[in-house]
């Protein structure tokens, strides 16, 4: 997970947040009352080239989150720590966190063993610091802009507890290019 630039708090009444720097924030509503709920998911698939997220419950397809925000290079299958690319393949939802510094997360299992014996032969570390999460806490509302994690995958913090709540740990999760 990335480090955000330092915040800048301005504004009458209800507050707005805006980034010290040339970004700009995406919002919601303030007092958005939209809510999904999704029955148990037992497979998440993630289409990183589609930047969608779609969940499944006993072969059917529930729900597709779209405009999911992955690392800053997302092509290609993560290497090693710190390349910003989000994994490829076939993993689980083995922990959550709900003390995340990204509203909620879930732990993806990467790296696996291959993932491992290829970035130690080039003297790397793999990483393994992967989830789905939400929007950093100092963001009350909305969304951070464009591709952003360091290889997580970002949802709306609406998104991410959805899928906290229909998602045990132990599902799988396929994430394609």
């Amino acid at each position: 997970m990335k480090r955000l630039r330092p915040w800048l708090r301005i504004g009458l009444g209800a507050a707005v947040l805006l980034p010290v720097g040339a970004w700009a924030w995406t919002s919601l509503p303030i007092g958005s009352d939209d809510v999904l709920t999704l029955p148990p998911v037992d497979r998440l698939v993630v289409d990183k080239s589609e930047r969608t997220l779609q969940a499944w419950s006993n072969g059917q397809l529930v729900h597709t989150f779209t405009e999911i925000q992955l690392g800053d290079a997302p092509e290609g299958h993560k290497q090693f720590e710190g390349d910003e690319r989000t994994p490829e393949g076939r993993y689980t939802i083995d922990y959550r966190n709900p003390q995340s510094a990204y509203h909620l997360s879930l732990h993806i299992s990467y790296p696996d063993a291959a993932a491992v014996a290829a970035a130690r032969a080039v003297g790397r570390s793999p990483g393994g610091a992967i989830f789905i999460h939400g929007q950093p806490n100092a963001l009350p509302y909305g969304r951070v802009p464009g591709d952003w994690t360091d290889g997580c995958i970002a949802l709306a913090n609406q998104e991410i507890e959805a899928l906290w709540d229909a998602v045990p740990d132990g599902t799988e999760i396929e994430i394609l290019p």
